[in-house]
């Protein structure tokens, strides 16, 4: 039971996940990972837009650095859980690449582990950070945008990244094949 759940623990970096959990958590980052390239793709197209405009017409885009300010955050946190699921997050290996197997494993386990717990803080305080500038009503200078809408938009991806952590940590700490992993 537990090899077919946590199928992937084997997997090099950069190969999908296994397992039922791991497919449906893969394929849901890889989601989040294209909505976040599409949304920095239309910030591109709106920052040139904006740009063109106001070098040719005088009339750049109102508002243009509040939005990407604001869609870059999205777009960039919408990328994390993906990052995490294909376990390319950067890493320093300098003081464990002459430890065993086994304890590499255990380190990379904790790792997971400490990053699911960040992430689900960062998704928590976000959570509330967004209800209190919707309490206060607070809005963006030019565009009078509701700021905790952006806020809020934040914590799916953030909730998703310490899903994608604790499953990489349990997929790390619960099997171990020191030929297959020997590399991380």
């Amino acid at each position: 039971m537990q090899d077919a759940v946590l199928a992937d623990a084997h997997a090099a970096p950069g190969e999908p996940a296994g397992g039922p959990w791991g497919c449906r958590l893969h394929g849901l980052s890889r989601a989040f990972a294209i909505a976040g390239g599409a949304g920095f793709l239309a910030l591109v197209l709106m920052s040139l837009v904006s740009i063109i405009g106001r070098k040719l017409a005088a009339a750049p885009v109102p508002g243009d650095i509040e939005l990407m300010q604001m869609g870059g955050a999205v777009a960039a946190a919408a990328m994390l859980p993906f990052c995490e699921m294909e376990r390319q997050h950067l890493r320093v290996d300098f003081f464990t690449a002459r430890l065993a197997p086994r304890a590499r494993q255990r380190l990379d386990a904790l790792s997971h582990l400490l990053l699911a717990v960040v992430a689900a803080v960062v998704a928590w305080r976000t959570g509330v950070g967004a209800l209190s500038l919707r309490e206060a009503g607070e809005s963006s200078m030019m565009l009078l945008w509701p700021m905790w809408t952006v806020v809020a938009a934040l914590v799916p991806s953030f909730a998703l990244l310490a899903v994608a952590g604790l499953y990489n940590a349990c997929s790390c700490a619960f099997s171990f094949d020191g030929a297959a992993r020997g590399s991380n």
